[in-house]
């Protein structure tokens, strides 16, 4: 097994084989290295890591009002930064309140009046403010839902080019969620517009084709404002493209996260144009596919407007999005600076581009991708497909070829390299499984132990309770498989045997890029570029002979090595900075542990995966093993026992991640059907958004009992149990919990009314109501037992009913901006009992106070003070209607 320092040795030096048919299992190897490798081994993955972390937090200098002699046609970030300052000090905007309908209309009209003043000369400009009403059916999270918003806001500039009828469209959004300003999300992208608008409109040079900046007013609700200008407004004509600027985070870097559809000329724009590239194709799989609970106009833009166009948006820190530390307090001027110099950049690449108004015509998907934001590398998806099977083959291929021709003429080298490479392929396999296995019991049994998220606000200890244990049984299981299924008795020198193994890891990853690709996810570029580094090291090793040197191939492997990692833990931190934020707004339905857990130790084997093999050349593993012991078992300590693992913070030293609420304070008034009051009750709905919310809401409900949704007595009798629905995708699939209490104070309510009830055959029935009230409501429309909703004239589509409680109904929700006047609203029913005359359908109407502060109850406040720094909260009153109609 391994060689003497005799004789052969020297001969293995030059490169030469060992005779087959001497046994050198008990002789000590001059291939083997100091035990103190494998720790090095850990240390320089750490120092990789973190170098792809400040790499991934890196951001330029800003330029300031100082720069401007120097930089005339620049993105001045300090320009941007004064507006920003402006809106984010409105504070909160949800659509329909003073804030979002008066004040930032007014500023930014204001602010283009000025810009309008300094433009030169030859720019034309056009300003138009669009009041909207309007409304369609969308599907989130697999629930149909029907989306109507009246009198919602929009503020549009056209920035007129050479071509009238094709223009380019910059997209934010200046509302925001209740108690939130919203300044990442999106009000940055509202202040990187205004700065882009600026600096163009000064320009002389006449653009090739027009440029759109919509600044919308109603994105939160969802997606509405967006839809009112695709849909309705004079100029959405002209757009053929669109850049959208969105968050999901609070600062950072902005990422390309959708392009698209299928036209490829985009990235191209973007690939000519970026100055600072971040951009994953990956990315964009992932969020299609519904994992990330959140959504952005471009389904609009993309959907109901059929226009391609490309997703920007924060990721980082992803704990303050939709809170009220979504501030410019800690927003750095830096950020506006990156953004800006790239949008800029590419709208100017873009307005200017013969491309624009020809899109369509090659509709290929595209791979695309940074490397630290160096360089940007994108191709076509059948280029994709060629690239991927041939860098498998080769890195197969050429490893094995160029370790078998060393041996013998017999043929039974080859055989050994063969057996080698596939201990390789089945311990990386299996080590993938264990430590997948080890994750989740560890997520088990932290779980149980009520220490879950523990990881929360001290990401570091994901290293320690998964990524360690992982390693750990990674390298265990290729011990223990080398143990099994190694020979004792094999020719092969240690560095020949180590160097098979590798080809091995080749074989697992070649078996899933191809799987990836075979299924048509571009995603595959992940493993295929680290499946290229391996390629490219095994192919210099096998061009200078060095496969039986004692470490030249080493060095050669762990060179490549490198990049590898640079690449492998650049994804490290996208998902994990990415996700764990998101596992505070998930429910408590999923352990998310187990999300954290099992990523970690796919992460873990993208990482280490080429590193693994090389403890064969250890002269002994107990350091190595030791090591990732002690490290597992001091950070599940920390995690359990200590204050280390508490999972959320205030902003006492400026990083806040705290535990988010919804607590709603809710009056509930039932009617029957003659439309005379049956009932009226109260209470507080407190919603539970991560696995830890329901200890916290037991203790600021205390001395109270809470009761879970579904049991409150109401879900008896009332349709879809009388609560307060104004997210029904959240509301539906998250836990809620209810507690007994006084009225809240409300001066006036969305109400229902019948206006006519009229039978128009034997079986069909129409109900004529209106809904009177201006302020932001839901319908839940329930249709008895025997009655079908045949139409309705909400909107031109029909949505699909959903499930809560055992009952079917159509959830409606109502946005509206100013003053829209009473809803009028038909409902076409069918019953299966002829010339039937009794009740149809049961209506519940939940209007939503979301700036109802000065007129919370003493009760209220005092159950609000009960909330933990820690802990952030969106109060709001509610007024429940039910009627049967």
């Amino acid at each position: 097994m391994f060689q003497s320092s005799t004789a052969p040795n020297r001969k293995v030096a030059k490169g030469k084989v060992l005779d087959p048919d001497i046994d050198y299992s008990k002789v000590k190897s001059v291939h083997s290295i100091s035990s103190w490798w494998g720790i090095g081994g850990i240390a320089m993955i750490l120092l990789i890591g973190n170098l792809t972390s400040y790499s991934n937090s890196h951001l330029p200098d800003a330029l300031r009002n100082s720069h401007l002699a120097s930089f005339p046609n620049a993105f001045i970030a300090e320009r941007a930064y004064k507006d920003l300052k402006i809106l984010n000090d409105f504070g909160p905007k949800p659509t329909g309140s003073y804030a979002n309908e008066v004040l930032a209309v007014d500023f930014l009209l204001r602010e283009i009046s000025y810009i309008e003043q300094l433009r030169n000369k030859n720019q034309n400009l056009q300003v138009d403010k669009q009041i909207v009403s309007g409304g369609y059916v969308g599907v989130y999270m697999n629930k149909s839902a029907t989306s109507v918003y009246r009198n919602v806001q929009n503020v549009i500039v056209k920035l007129a080019g050479k071509n009238s009828d094709q223009a380019l469209l910059l997209n934010c959004h200046f509302d925001s969620v209740a108690t939130s300003p919203g300044a990442s999300d999106d009000l940055s992208g509202c202040a990187v517009m205004l700065e882009i608008l600026r600096v163009m409109s000064r320009q002389s040079e006449i653009n090739q084709n027009s440029i759109l900046f919509l600044f919308n007013g109603a994105e939160e609700t969802p997606l509405q404002a967006s839809h009112g200008f695709i849909t309705k407004h004079r100029w959405a004509k002209e757009v053929k493209a669109f850049i959208n600027l969105e968050s999901a985070g609070s600062g950072g870097k902005e990422m390309l996260f959708q392009s698209g559809p299928r036209n490829p000329w985009l990235i191209e724009m973007y690939a000519k144009a970026i100055m600072y590239p971040f951009a994953q194709a990956a990315a964009e799989e992932v969020f299609q596919s519904g994992v990330i609970p959140s959504d952005t106009d471009f389904r609009v833009f993309r959907d109901a407007g059929g226009v391609p166009g490309m997703d920007f948006a924060y990721t980082a820190n992803g704990y303050r999005y939709h809170t009220k530390y979504d501030s410019i307090d800690y927003i750095p001027m830096a950020v506006l600076q990156r953004t800006g110099d790239n949008i800029l950049s590419l709208t100017r690449t873009m307005a200017n581009s013969d491309k624009l108004g020809q899109q369509g015509q090659n509709r290929e998907h595209t791979v695309y991708f940074d490397f630290l934001g160096l360089i940007f590398i994108f191709y076509s998806a059948d280029t994709a497909f060629m690239i991927n099977l041939s860098v498998v083959l080769l890195s197969i291929i050429i490893p094995f070829l160029s370790l078998a021709r060393l041996g013998s003429t017999s043929g039974s080298h080859g055989r050994q390299i063969r057996s080698e490479t596939m201990i390789g392929f089945v311990a990386t396999f299996l080590g993938a499984g264990v430590g997948g296995v080890v994750c989740f019991l560890l997520a088990y049994q932290l779980d149980l132990l009520g220490s879950s998220m523990s990881w929360y606000s001290s990401t570091n200890l994901v290293l320690g309770v998964y990524c360690c244990p992982a390693l750990l049984s990674h390298c265990i299981v290729h011990m223990l498989c080398g143990n099994v299924f190694g020979s004792k008795t094999t020719p092969l020198s240690l560095a020949l045997k180590v160097q098979a193994r590798l080809n091995g890891v080749n074989l697992f990853w070649g078996m899933i890029t191809l799987g990836v690709t075979f299924t048509g996810y571009r995603t595959a570029y992940i493993f295929m570029i680290l499946i290229f580094f391996s390629l490219l090291s095994s192919t210099l090793i096998s061009m200078f002979a060095v496969q039986n040197s004692v470490h030249k191939w080493l060095f050669i492997h762990m060179f490549f090595q490198v990049f590898a990692l640079l690449w492998s833990t650049q994804f490290y931190h996208m998902m994990l900075n990415l996700f764990i934020p998101i596992t505070g707004r998930i429910g408590a339905s999923i352990n998310p542990d187990l999300i954290i857990g099992v990523m970690a130790n796919f992460l873990t084997l993208l990482a280490c995966s080429y590193m693994t093999p090389l403890l064969f050349l250890l002269k002994k593993v107990d350091k190595l093993v030791g090591e990732l012991v002690a490290i597992t078992l001091i950070a599940f300590v920390l995690a359990s026992s200590t204050h280390v693992g508490f999972p959320y913070r205030d902003d006492t030293l400026r990083s806040p991640s705290v535990q988010r609420h919804y607590i709603t304070h809710t009056l509930r008034t039932f009617h029957d059907y003659s439309g005379g009051i049956r009932k009226t009750d109260s209470g507080f709905l407190l919603q539970e958004l991560d696995r830890n919310a329901r200890k916290t809401i037991e203790g600021i409900a205390m001395p109270d009992n809470i009761t879970p949704m579904r049991e409150i007595p109401a879900c008896e009798t009332e349709l879809f149990c009388a609560i307060p629905f104004y997210s029904i995708w959240h509301q539906v699939l998250f836990e809620n919990y209810w507690i007994p209490g006084p009225q809240p104070l409300v001066h006036s309510s969305v109400r229902c009314l019948l206006r006519r009830k009229e039978q128009t055959a034997r079986h069909e029935h129409k109900l004529q109501l209106q809904l009177q009230g201006d302020h932001q409501s839901a319908l839940v429309i329930g249709p008895r037992a025997g009655t079908t909703l045949q139409g309705w004239d909400i909107v031109d589509e029909l949505a699909d009913p959903i499930e809560f409680n055992g009952q079917r109904g159509y959830f409606v929700l109502i946005a509206t901006g100013s003053n829209p006047g009473p809803m009028n609203i038909t409902l076409q029913l069918k019953h299966e009992i002829a010339n039937y005359d009794g009740p149809l359908v049961d209506i519940t109407v939940t209007t939503t106070f979301w700036e109802h502060q000065k007129h919370f109850t003493p009760v209220f406040n005092k159950l609000l003070t009960r909330v933990p720094s820690w802990a952030h909260v969106v109060p709001s009153v509610a007024a429940v209607n039910g009627y049967t109609f």
